[in-house]
Parts: C-alpha cells; structure tokens; sequence
C-alpha cells in the first residue's frame, strides 16, 4: 500500500520507529530462520563450484559429453559469467520489486540452470545452463545479503553476516564428500555419476524452499516503498512471538524515529552520483576488499590441485583428501572470528585480517620457493592463512552490504559483486595457471603469491584508512536512506513544510505539530 498524497507534494512523509525496533530485537528462533533459510545460499554455491571443478576430467570422457579442456574451461568461465549479469540484473530488480520476491525467483533460476545441466547431452546446451546456474546464483548475492542484513539486529550484523558467507565452504566440504560416491565407476557408470551430483545443489534448494517462503519481506524495504503499515505488521508480529515466550522487548521511544519520503527506482543517473560521488570513498573500500580477495580466493583455489599435482605429485584422486583440512580452516574462520566484527569493531578486523593473510600468503609463499615444503605442510599453512582470509573475504560482503543506503544496498552488492567476480574470477585461475606450468618454476608462483599478498595487505590498510565504523550500529545510522535525504532537502527548499529525520532534529512538539504518516 502507498501513502496517501498531499496536493502537489507527492506521498505522505512516514515518521517510523520500524527499525529501531528491528535493531533493539534480541536474537530469537525467527533469526535462525532467516539464516539457515537465506544462508543457504553459500552452501549451494560451495557445492557448485566443487563438483563443477571435480567432474572437469570425466566431461571430457567420451563415454559422457566428450568435451575438449578447452569446452570445459569455457564452461567454468561461463558460470561465473552468468554470476555477473545475473547479479546486475537481479540486483536492480530486488531494489525494485523487493527482497523477497527477488530471492524465491533467483533461487528458482538456480534449480532449473542446474537441474538442466545435469541432462546435458551436448556443449552448446551445457554452456547455456551453465550461464543460467551461474545468473541464479549471483542474483542470490545481491536479493540475499540485502534481506539478511536489513532483517539481522544491528548487534549481531557482523558475526551473522561473516557466519552465513563463511558456509561455501560447507558447502566445498559436502561437494567434495559427495564426488567419493558419484565419481567412482565402481559404483555409478561414468555417464551417470557426474550427473547425479549435479543435482545435489537443486535437492538441497528444493529442501529449503518451504522454510525460505515463510521469511518476510524486509520492513526496511516496505518503508523506502510506501508500505508502512506491512512494515508494522510484521515487526508487531515479531514482537508479539517474543512476548508470548515470555522475553521482554523494550519500549522503543519516538527519539529513535526516523522520517522517510517513499519514493521510486533509484534511476541510473542517480545510482552513479551517490556511489562515484557522494559515497566516493566508501565505493574505493567496497572496490578494494572485494577485487583483492576474490583474487586471492580464485587464484589458490582454482589452482589449488595443480599445485599439489605438478610440484607434490598428489594424484588427482587424492586431492579432496587435502581439500577437506582447507575447507575446514575456511568455514571455522568466520564462524570463530565473526563475533569480534561486533565487539572490537569493523575497522580494526577487516584491516586486520586482510593484512594479516596477506603476510602469512607472503611467508608460505617464501617457504614454498625454498623447497621447504611438503603437500601436507603446505596445506597446514594454507589452512592457517585461509582461516584469517575467509573472516576478511566474508567481511568484504558485510562491507559493501551495509555502507550504501537502503534504497540501493541490492545494486551496490552486485556491482561490487560483479567487478570482484571479473577481477578475480577471469583473471586471477588463467594467470596462476600459467605460473605453475608444467611444475618447474617454483619462482614464477612465488611472484604470484607475493603479487596475491600485495593486494590483501593494500586492502587492509584501505580498510584501516577509509574504513566505517558500522558495528552495532543502525543501518540507517550507517547510510541515510536517500528517502530521508530527499525529505531533509525538502524541508530546506521549503516543499515538507520543514519536515526533518535523525540527520537534522527538531523538537518533539514542532515535529508533532507536522503531522507525517506514524508507524
């Protein structure tokens, strides 16, 4: 529903008390809803990206698809195409129709790419699913991140938001557990395996769908839309639950409220001047955290069996053997450091963690040159750098989901997204590939690691420079709506009738006397 219109003056303004309230909540079985609902997400792209790089060599069987190294390549690099445009175009649609909406629909996508890749018969079919798994997915990461954080209290933003993005390794570790069962001839045929552990991604999202329908549109977003009184609704209703099982909620008092103008679409035009101009330096940050860890991530990760084959001799059979210790030291990280994001700040952890990886990639790296390692020391050293490295990868997220405003969270997410996708996700694989080689200059991957440890360490002091302070902190504290914005330039040209919000405040009495929309 909108708000009514005054002559000539567009909505009603809403003065609201919604997300203070959603902030003050204390954490309760709705939140764990929300996570295991909408967190879901990591999992599901942890088992894609496993399986996918772990039937790489049975597509390539004539007894399957047949497909050269190069096709297969191609179809790697298509999926994380599809990442992008689906992350630019969902994005922009979940700022527009809403959180909710967006990711049934990008989830939905996401089962049908993968369920249709797993019937694949041919490459021109398998690149077309491929591309739409891959839109799925990243139309996840923008409706997701958004609906998580506008929905999580602001004292338990950071540790949920690390957690949550912390669980594509979970699911790394189920992919590669499930590779034991579906890849081995002596149990499935070689054309039927490979299939059927594609669809383990799709089971898991369709197991999850009834619980993800029952998770309510952020009120956040209701409000920047005019739909005040559903925003009410169902944070009354959240309050109600809490107070039947007997947990107080303070009283929120109308000092906490905030004044918004509904309004529209952010227009291009728009979106390009408050990120490249009014939040110019936040958008460096946000650039800075998520280009240089998705190149970390993507360059160890997606080489990460050919290090261990041409300079360790480990068989290919035996490389998820080694991908479980990593993958362990990757979930346990955000889950174990997350907590600290809120407590001892944002600032001081992100940085931290960023440069801290960064010299620990910098010193195995050394070592590595050296000789000095074997397969199972490297990959001690790796779990070590990548229990520190997956806390900053996963806070880049929480950073660029929270510094902008509402009424653009989704489209910065996924241009953010996008641009780290391209950064690491194209470059970073081909270039490291190229390094290792046929496994005879240990030289040329040292540079890499080095280059790969430059990058983390720039991100961290970044981060230390320029850095928000957002924990514990109101989103709208954070980033003012731009509906707020827009209603305090009103008042100063004289259109509200002098209406302000938290940015600029005036007394109760003068306020009460403007009568704005309450809720």
């Amino acid at each position: 529903m909108t708000g009514a219109r005054s002559p000539g003056l567009g909505p009603v303004p809403i003065r609201t008390t919604v997300p203070a309230r959603l902030d003050r909540l204390p954490w309760s079985p709705f939140h764990w809803r929300v996570v295991v609902a909408l967190g879901i997400t990591w999992v599901l792209d942890g088992v894609e990206i496993t399986i996918a790089g772990t039937i790489a060599d049975r597509l390539r069987d004539q007894d399957t698809l047949g497909l050269t190294s190069s096709q297969v390549g191609l179809g790697a690099s298509l999926y994380l195409f599809g990442e992008v445009l689906g992350a630019l175009f969902f994005g922009r649609l979940t700022d527009k129709l809403g959180r909710r909406k967006l990711f049934l629909l990008t989830l939905g996508v996401y089962l049908l790419g993968n369920a249709l890749t797993a019937v694949s018969l041919n490459f021109p079919f398998f690149a077309v699913t491929r591309v739409i798994a891959g839109a799925g997915i990243g139309g996840e990461y923008a409706a997701i991140n958004s609906a998580i954080d506008e929905l999580i209290p602001a004292n338990y933003r950071g540790r949920t938001d690390l957690a949550v993005n912390g669980t594509y390794w979970l699911g790394a570790m189920i992919g590669a557990s499930a590779n034991f069962l579906f890849l081995d001839p002596d149990i499935l045929d070689v054309n039927v395996g490979w299939r059927l552990a594609l669809l383990i991604g799709p089971l898991v999202g369709v197991l999850i769908w009834p619980l993800r329908r029952h998770i309510p549109e952020s009120p956040r977003w209701l409000l920047t839309h005019g739909r005040a009184d559903e925003a009410e609704q169902i944070v009354a209703t959240l309050e109600r639950d809490l107070a039947a099982k007997g947990i107080d909620v303070q009283p929120v008092g109308d000092d906490r409220s905030i004044e918004l103008s509904p309004r529209g679409l952010v227009s291009y035009r728009e979106l390009a001047r408050v990120t490249l101009r009014d939040y110019r330096r936040r958008s460096l940050v946000g650039v800075t955290l998520m280009s240089t860890q998705a190149f970390l991530y993507n360059a160890i990760f997606f080489t990460y069996a050919l290090i261990l084959a041409e300079f360790y001799g480990i068989a290919d059979d035996k490389v998820a053997y080694f991908i479980f210790p990593f993958a362990l030291g990757n979930l346990l990280g955000p889950i174990l450091l997350g907590q600290y994001f809120d407590t001892i700040g944002r600032r001081i952890m992100v940085g931290s963690t960023y440069s801290l990886s960064g010299v620990l990639l910098f010193v195995t790296g050394w070592l590595f040159n050296q000789d000095a390692l074997t397969a199972t020391t490297q990959t001690v050293l790796w779990c070590v750098i990548f229990f520190v490295a997956s806390a900053a990868a996963s806070s880049a997220y929480l950073t660029v989901s929270e510094i902008f405003p509402v009424e653009i969270r989704a489209q910065a997410i996924a241009f953010f997204f996008a641009l780290s996708v391209l950064a690491g996700g194209v470059i970073a694989p081909w270039l490291f590939a190229t390094l290792i080689g046929d496994g005879s200059d240990r030289g040329a991957v040292f540079a890499g690691y080095a280059a790969a440890a430059l990058l983390m360490v720039i991100g961290g002091l970044v981060e230390f420079v320029w850095g928000i302070d957002a924990e514990r902190r109101s989103l709208e504290a954070v980033a003012t709506p731009l509906s707020v914005r827009a209603l305090v330039a009103g008042a100063e040209s004289g259109l509200t009738g002098g209406l302000t919000s938290h940015v600029r405040r005036r007394p109760p009495a003068e306020r009460q006397s403007e009568h704005p929309r309450r809720t």
